[in-house]
């Protein structure tokens, strides 16, 4: 692969892929064992993202780009062959998640800001050298009928893009992350409400980029769809998130961005794939519009496993179909009756 950053972007985003988010902290994974009665160990985490690792189809097809945690960077798989060298394998990228957290924003009450830049330097030179080629900074931006405020929105796209410059001087492509929450309190915020918000902060994120001689070439954007709250009582079809959606990125987000991998945001597997099935289907954009998952690839996966390694078969099978199914969805060629066959 090579290893410019331009082409390590678009190798990541190639049609019909997406990227695995499986970089959810040890303590989130407790949260996704915990209903399941799954004891939270080194060995249970890892055997799980073998599992997803090692699902060959999936990983070849429809997976561009595995955001990892700091700990799976290392791991190793049963056969002492490293993640990083399994993901390698099947022609995706392996991505590290870099920043450390929020905190709250001194000043801006409900607000808060990322934190991490003061040691990520020398954190990129590391994780390089571990097989890292891109990174991913999530900032949060909260909603309600007053937040977020000006310096709120101000404050995380200058960290995002503080932390992009680092990443592009270390050789890493920087996945840019501003989430504006569709779940938060009290999350009942109309789709007008998420695309004024979203529409402001992607503003404040590409002024900061350019600002700070950030390659658009070289970093991938990770945005939330525009979506209603997860309290609103007005839904929205998924042709009125695309709609909303793509007007939002085609104002603010210039064409030479090569991707636009979408966070999936606590929504359901099926309507997250819907909702991206209906931008690519029903509109033409400059750049690729495809997924981030974490939790809409994997939920299903990890249900089928349970813990119980004699279950890591129908796992891998139920990972793949939803590997599939947003592949065709990157593609706008997905239809609810595909979901029937698994």
């Amino acid at each position: 692969m090579s290893e410019r950053i331009e082409d390590i972007a678009q190798a990541m985003v190639q049609p019909g892929q997406g990227i695995l988010a499986a970089d959810e902290s040890n303590a989130t994974m407790q949260k996704r064992f915990d209903p399941l009665g799954i004891e939270n160990s080194e060995n249970n985490r890892r055997d799980y993202r073998q599992m997803l690792f090692t699902s060959d189809q999936a990983m070849k097809d429809n997976i561009g780009g595995v955001i990892l945690f700091e700990e799976t960077l290392y791991q190793k798989a049963e056969d002492g062959t490293s993640f990083v060298d399994l993901i390698k394998k099947s022609h995706a990228v392996p991505g590290i998640k870099v920043d450390q957290g929020v905190q709250p924003l001194s000043g801006h009450k409900g607000e808060t800001v990322t934190i991490g830049l003061d040691v990520l330097a020398d954190n990129l030179k590391k994780y390089y050298e571990a097989g890292a080629r891109f990174a991913k900074w999530r900032a949060v931006i909260s909603v309600d009928s007053a937040l977020p405020s000006w310096g709120g929105i101000k404050a995380n796209a200058h960290a995002l893009a503080r932390y992009a410059a680092l990443c592009q001087d270390a050789g890493i492509v920087p996945i840019v992350e501003p989430e504006v929450q569709m779940d938060g309190d009290p999350g009942d915020h109309s789709i007008e409400r998420c695309h004024e918000v979203t529409a402001a902060t992607l503003k404040a994120v590409f002024n900061e980029l350019d600002e700070q001689n950030v390659k658009l070439e070289g970093i991938v954007l990770k945005p939330n769809m525009v979506l209603p709250g997860s309290n609103a009582k007005k839904r929205a079809s998924p042709e009125e998130v695309a709609a909303h959606t793509v007007a939002v990125l085609k104002h603010h987000v210039p064409a030479a961005v090569p991707g636009i991998a979408f966070l999936s945001g606590g929504q359901l597997d099926i309507e997250a794939t819907a909702n991206l099935n209906a931008m690519n289907a029903g509109h033409i954009a400059p750049w690729a519009l495809t997924y981030s998952y974490g939790r809409a690839l994997q939920a299903a996966a990890r249900e089928a496993w349970g813990g119980k390694p004699e279950n890591l078969p129908a796992a891998s099978k139920a990972f793949a179909h939803r590997a599939k199914m947003n592949g065709l969805a990157a593609k706008g060629e997905w239809s609810e009756e595909l979901e029937s066959f698994g």
